[in-house]
């Protein structure tokens, strides 16, 4: 097919190449050469004219005038008036040819034209056409190749990843392993009857490794890799996503065994029947062909659908049912020791300096996902090379760690003194709620160095364990923490600010959780009235009414107002029991504006009285 195409193309260029070439001769047949009446009249005049041609045009009485000289060459000139040419030759006893009006030329005037353009359509179209054969196997982006899969495809030793590069996942790359195996050895498992998974779904937070994960299944079992993001399939033209799953699925079928890995499946696998867009949505219609496709292919046929998302909750339940996903694997955040394995495989080409502790690294970095990690050490790396320094020490990573957390410091900012000492005394009765309160605590570092766009200062805690869950104690501990900046400021001042305001909101929002989603008020009752949350997605929940009453409402603001006023009032008196601390912090903050835990904790140490020490 690639071979004719290309005959015609060369055709169809010769042909308008000549058809041109026709018309350039044409039109050079009517140039104007230098020669002049003037040099006519001479030319005649010295006997040097031997013959004649008088050429009328369409526009009488002009035309032009093609002398024959002795020597051999040829002239044209061209006249105003024909009659007074003739009568200029007649006077230089020579008998021109006087040739008649040209008939205008259907060929060249009609014809030409439409050949010449119809020429070009043809080959742009022949073109296009080669074009679209020529990238279609690629799934390239070409002209007219809308309904192409744009999976990319990668094999043997294109894809190096295998479970080795992946830590911190132990559990989920037990359970992927059989994967593997079903693709290694399928025999192993069909001759006890045993069916070879369709579908695989990764669900997780972002950045957990989801992706990465994949990608690994497909290198340990060194099969054809197709890659794929959901968005790839919505397109404006109807059709598109439904003829491109439908190609992708015929590419995977012919490089059997492989992997189908779609990633984000939640940009095409939404829920139907949401109201919006009518039955024949574009999306829906390719969630259809999803289906279809799904269905259609062989149990033990050696394809596997891998797809990855972290709204599991917005997926059509038609998909997720057995025999199209049978598989649905968590991937959560890691905990101590998944974070500690992660940073020893991102720092393998990173130079660290001898005092670099990445287990207590680890154990500071309670949450954080894979990717948060390697962009941790990324950073610290950065401020190393600032530094001109080629190895990585522990204070880049904490500096790193407080650039990712809280955000860059904004030092050249300028603030004054009334500013410094407020934000002094609102950080430090957060810092004293951190390190006396049992469950939110210790202080990993306490600054008035101005971060973000609106924040004067900053605590950072130093999470030490990793919580599956929190109890009523503990969300009650993070609300007196969150108020106690408010607090200090109201004790010391005598007044209120407005740097609060990002507190309060915190407080109020966990408070309210307590009550509408964890069932922890006496009151409310163990009922879940948090209906808030859900987020509304192409129609869904639009017309959803509150599941509650007004009389609920007005009773859950109770509640919460309840909590707030209680964690408040306990909190308020922990600072002023350590009111002492609360100046000396403050003064520490003003002196040297960020301090550490050493330093902080120091200022609970008390001196013991002289007879205690005799004693001793």
């Amino acid at each position: 097919m690639g071979k004719n195409v290309r005959g015609f193309n060369l055709i169809f260029i010769l042909l308008l190449g000549a058809l041109l070439l026709m018309v350039w001769s044409s039109s050079m047949n009517q140039m104007q050469d230098n020669y002049t009446r003037g040099a006519l009249e001479k030319d005649l005049a010295e006997g040097n004219v031997s013959s004649a041609v008088i050429s009328q045009n369409k526009e009488t009485p002009t035309g032009s005038v093609t002398v024959m000289l002795k020597g051999g060459d040829s002239r044209t000139v061209y006249v105003t008036n024909v009659e007074e040419a003739i009568q200029l030759f007649e006077e230089s006893s020579i008998d021109p040819i006087v040739r008649d009006v040209p008939k205008e030329s259907w060929f060249m005037n009609s014809m030409l034209p439409v050949l010449i353009v119809g020429a070009v359509i043809m080959v742009f179209f022949f073109m296009m056409m080669n074009a679209q054969n020529a990238g279609a196997g690629a799934g390239s982006n070409k002209m007219m190749n809308f309904g192409k899969s744009r999976a990319r495809m990668s094999v043997g030793s294109e894809n190096k990843i295998t479970l080795k590069e992946v830590a911190g996942l132990k559990e989920e790359k037990e359970e992927l392993q059989e994967i593997v195996d079903f693709l290694r050895e399928p025999s192993k498992f069909t001759k006890v009857g045993a069916r070879i998974p369709k579908g695989v779904l990764l669900e997780g937070p972002p950045g957990t490794g989801k992706t990465l994960l994949a990608k690994a299944i497909a290198g340990e079992a060194n099969v054809p890799f197709f890659s794929i993001s959901g968005s790839d399939f919505v397109e404006m033209f109807v059709g598109v996503g439904a003829s491109r799953v439908r190609d992708l699925f015929e590419e995977s079928k012919k490089n059997s065994p492989c992997i189908v890995f779609i990633d984000e499946i939640d940009a095409v696998a939404r829920r139907r029947g949401t109201g919006m867009g009518g039955g024949h949505d574009e999306r829906e219609q390719t969630l259809n062909q999803l289906l279809v496709e799904m269905d259609g292919f062989g149990v033990n046929e050696g394809i596997i659908v891998m797809a990855a998302t972290n709204r599991v909750d917005i997926l059509d339940p038609a998909i997720l049912r057995p025999g199209r996903f049978d598989r649905k694997i968590s991937v959560g955040t890691p905990d101590v020791g998944g974070r500690e394995d992660i940073l020893k495989l991102h720092a393998r080409n990173k130079p660290l300096a001898e005092n670099v502790n990445l287990k207590q690294v680890a154990q500071t970095t309670a949450g954080f996902t894979g990717a948060d990690l390697e962009n941790l050490l990324n950073e610290a790396a950065i401020i190393a090379a600032k530094e001109n320094r080629s190895f990585i020490a522990q204070k880049d990573i904490k500096r790193a760690f407080i650039k990712v957390g809280i955000g860059s410091e904004k030092r050249s900012r300028i603030i004054s003194d009334e500013e410094k000492k407020i934000t002094a005394y609102h950080e430090s009765g957060h810092a004293i709620l951190f390190h006396v309160l049992p469950d939110v605590g210790p202080v990993y570092t306490v600054s008035i160095i101005p971060t973000g766009i609106g924040a004067a200062g900053y605590t950072m805690p130093l999470p030490e364990r990793d919580d599956m869950f929190m109890t009523r104690g503990r969300l009650e501990e993070e609300i007196m923490v969150s108020l106690g900046g408010r607090i200090a400021e109201q004790l010391i001042f005598d007044d209120i600010t407005t740097g609060a305001s990002s507190d309060i909101k915190k407080a109020t929002k966990l408070a309210r959780k307590m009550v509408t989603r964890f069932g922890m008020s006496d009151n409310i009752g163990v009922v879940c009235y948090d209906d808030d949350d859900d987020e509304a997605f192409i129609g869904r929940d639009l017309a959803h009414a509150k599941s509650h009453s007004e009389l609920i409402s007005g009773e859950i603001d109770k509640e919460v107002k309840e909590i707030i006023d209680r964690c408040y009032s306990r909190a308020k008196d922990i600072i002023l029991e350590n009111m002492e601390v609360l100046h000396k912090s403050a003064q520490l903050l003003l002196q040297k504006e960020k301090i550490t835990r050493e330093e902080f904790e120091a200022l609970f140490q008390k001196e013991k009285p002289f007879f205690d020490t005799v004693a001793e």
